[in-house]
């Protein structure tokens, strides 16, 4: 009977050493596999992290690739903004020249004819000195018919050009107009200051003076 409790102690025992050691070693293989998850985790963790450092090394590469790209923009826009200064500034220059050379041809234009016009002036004088005298009722000589016509004629046309006679009888001597011969006492109050004769008619080519009025002023 003891011999049999015996053997059945025994037989406990092993099966506990027995289940102990199974126990030892799922603990062991359950080790072993957190250990290589755990080295999993960390490979997995490097290379992540290499990754992320890879990353920012490549921005950083990129960066610098496109600092030369952005500095050519920029000197290529300073470019482009300093030829539409200068491309601004020759054309302003240019319609000037345009207008100072149209002006220029203008005045030549002008000046050779009223160097033709001042050269007909003495020729008006003595229409008007003949057609002055004509009128007159004490004068024996007439304007005839075709004289008057040439006469009419003449004005007519130098007016077409811009001749204009200044206005002086009676008007306020202006020196910019009029040339004083002589002053002589005024007849009435009102006419202190004013033209009382003109020897010599005044005229204006195209609104410029060619020739001054001389007159006689009274004081």
């Amino acid at each position: 009977m003891n011999k049999e409790e015996l053997t059945q102690e025994e037989i406990n025992e092993q099966a506990e050493t027995t289940s102990t050691e199974n126990e030892a070693k799922e603990v062991k293989e359950e080790t072993k596999k957190n250990s290589k998850f755990q080295e999993m985790l960390n490979q997995f963790v490097d290379g992540v992290t290499g990754n992320k450092e890879q990353a920012e090394a490549a921005a950083e590469n990129a960066e610098e690739e496109d600092n030369p790209l952005q500095a050519q923009v920029d000197q290529l826009m300073s470019d482009k903004a300093e030829l539409s200064d200068k491309y601004l500034r020759l054309s302003a220059e240019f319609q000037n020249y345009k207008r100072r050379t149209a002006k220029e041809k203008m005045d030549i234009i002008q000046t050779a004819g009223r160097d033709v016009i001042k050269v007909l002036l003495p020729v008006l004088d003595d229409f008007d000195r003949a057609k002055k005298a004509a009128d007159d009722d004490d004068s024996v000589e007439a304007f005839s018919e075709g004289v008057q016509l040439v006469y009419e004629k003449l004005h007519r046309v130098l007016e077409q050009k811009g001749l204009r006679a200044l206005d002086t009888n009676g008007e306020v001597f202006n020196a910019d107009f009029h040339e004083a011969l002589t002053e002589i006492p005024a007849p009435t109050e009102e006419m202190k200051g004013k033209i009382i004769d003109t020897i010599e008619r005044g005229y204006a080519l195209n609104d410029k003076i060619i020739r001054y009025a001389k007159v006689v002023v009274g004081k």
